[in-house]
């Protein structure tokens, strides 16, 4: 899989575009983080292992493929992630789901983890890291560090925005992680946002801003 793929559709770029919105309500911002989430699991989980089996349809025997192997982990980083994670499990109801609770100190920008619950057997399967943003790409980093310890192997990152800088300080320290979103924006303000971006996703969800 590339290491970074951006999904260009012009589905996926309408939905951003009115999350982008600062006037979209958080009800109809959730509801299109969960529709675009259906859009990039497609992508994030195009080269899903299959095998082979026969079955009878209501006309005749059949020769068709099958999903092989465990389903993927979904691990979203709290609280945003879990927007994205909703879309996902429409596409893998019975997949595994870790979580972690990851938030950006204010002043230094640096990642503080709070809580982490992950299924014991990650070891031989893809691990899909759900976070809407990657805009330093601190809290991907430990993210992926905590997986690692855990046993993680392949590792993806779905996320709905990146920035330049993000991208370069994920793959600079994991360059194997590929990375799946619906966009690159220009750059990080100096208080660490995606700029145009769209905000903090969290908060347009919840309503707290």
């Amino acid at each position: 899989m590339r290491k970074l793929t951006i999904v260009d559709h012009p589905l996926v770029a309408h939905k951003l575009s009115l999350m982008r919105d600062k006037t979209t309500p958080s009800a109809q911002f959730r509801g299109l983080l969960r529709e675009i989430a259906l859009l990039l699991g497609y992508e994030v989980l195009r080269d899903l292992p299959t095998e082979a089996r026969r079955i009878e349809t209501p006309i005749g025997s059949a020769v068709v493929p099958f999903l092989r192997g465990s389903e993927p982990v979904l691990v979203p980083i709290l609280r945003a992630g879990n927007g994205l994670l909703d879309g996902l499990l429409e596409l893998l109801p019975s997949a595994p789901v870790g979580h972690l609770g990851i938030y950006r100190d204010e002043t230094s920008l640096a990642a503080v983890e709070y809580y982490c619950r992950l299924p014991r057997e990650l070891g031989g399967r893809l691990v899909i890291i759900v976070d809407p943003m990657l805009a330093t790409g601190n809290s991907a980093r430990a993210a992926i560090g905590r997986l690692r310890e855990h046993g993680a192997g392949e590792v993806r990152l779905l996320c709905l925005l990146a920035a330049p800088e993000g991208i370069e300080a994920l793959h600079g320290a994991y360059p194997e992680v590929a990375i799946v979103t619906a966009a690159v924006d220009q750059h990080l303000n100096e208080h660490g946002y995606i700029v145009p971006g769209l905000g903090d996703a969290g908060d347009r969800m919840y309503g707290t801003a």
